[in-house]
């Protein structure tokens, strides 16, 4: 990716490493609270315009700006622990520190700040606000909203203090372990964490997380991980889209990135981690989509540009 010293480093980092393990932050906990409230369905979810109704402008007009901007409504302090697409088995927690103005971290926060750059047009032109999260950088483990954040889970997005937080050794990891290197491959994972903020702030995490607790109340723990797959590819495709926006906006692709971008998808599938960490694939336990479907809903959001085509609830097939 093309960056250099003249470009904007977001300041909406917060840098905890060596600081050390994290409790559970007062009210935080890791487990999923139940929400309240009824008569939902999967065809008044998610995208009877969550998405497409509300975003749904031609991605060019953002390079334009908008106009008014009144704030979307809060999300409520309902939702479950920590999760991420990433979540290796295995991986460990590391102690190694890097200086707060290292390489990595500035790379981050550049990424960071190209997709405050987008979403803010995207949002605007669509007459909305879009609020820009925290990025958390830290070892080991610490506390968040959703309660105690590892190191061996990945990157994850907690939407109950929306922030984003990653261990930056998880990118060694998934070079070393994972055959997936490359500044792209590491900008895709920080772009599919912003993509579960853009969710929260249109309300679809909300929706979701209640589907997802009348299934499990059901006993019905298969369509609650089907709801949560759906979800995450959704995550992906919005991530493409970022990406496509950007290098309208910004000029950022470099030969080879778009390919980084697919590798690290397709590494990362459910079906991929669970035959390397079991030597079997369990269907009905996925919960953030095959390789192939991982793969095929990034390139979707990478090849239209557009929020509108990210409808993975509405779609029959993934």
């Amino acid at each position: 990716m093309r960056y250099g010293e003249g470009d904007r480093e977001s300041e909406h980092v917060e840098d905890r490493r060596g600081q050390g393990g994290g409790m559970f932050p007062r009210g935080g906990g890791g487990l999923p609270i139940p929400i309240g409230g009824g008569g939902l369905s999967i065809g008044s979810l998610i995208l009877i315009g969550v998405i497409s109704l509300m975003l749904g402008i031609n991605p060019l007009e953002l390079l334009n700006g908008g106009g008014g901007v009144p704030g979307l409504p809060d999300m409520p302090r309902t939702s479950p622990g920590p999760r991420s697409p990433f979540d290796i088995p295995g991986m460990p927690g590391q102690t190694r520190v890097a200086p707060q103005n290292d390489e990595m971290s500035r790379f981050v926060r550049r990424v960071l700040a190209d997709t405050e750059d987008v979403w803010e047009r995207v949002f605007q032109a669509a007459g909305r606000r879009y609020e820009k999260p925290t990025l958390v950088l830290f070892t080991r483990d610490t506390p968040t909203a959703c309660g105690t954040g590892r190191s061996a889970m990945g990157p994850f997005y907690c939407p109950l203090d929306r922030k984003v937080y990653i261990d930056l050794d998880f990118y060694r990891v998934l070079k070393e372990r994972f055959n997936a290197p490359g500044d792209f491959a590491q900008a895709y994972v920080v772009a599919h964490e912003i993509g579960h903020h853009v969710q929260t702030l249109l309300g679809v995490a909300e929706k979701v997380q209640a589907l997802k607790q009348q299934a499990l109340q059901r006993g019905e723990e298969a369509r609650a991980n089907a709801l949560q797959v759906r979800m995450e590819l959704q995550a992906d495709c919005l991530a493409g889209v970022w990406a496509s926006l950007n290098e309208q906006l910004k000029r950022r692709l470099q030969p080879g990135d778009i390919e980084e971008g697919l590798n690290a998808a397709a590494q990362i599938g459910d079906d991929t981690l669970q035959r390397r960490s079991r030597g079997q694939v369990v269907p009905e336990s996925f919960t953030h989509g095959t390789s192939q479907q991982r793969v095929r809903w990034f390139r979707r959001g990478l090849d239209t540009g557009q929020t509108q085509s990210c409808d993975t609830f509405g779609a029959r097939e993934l």
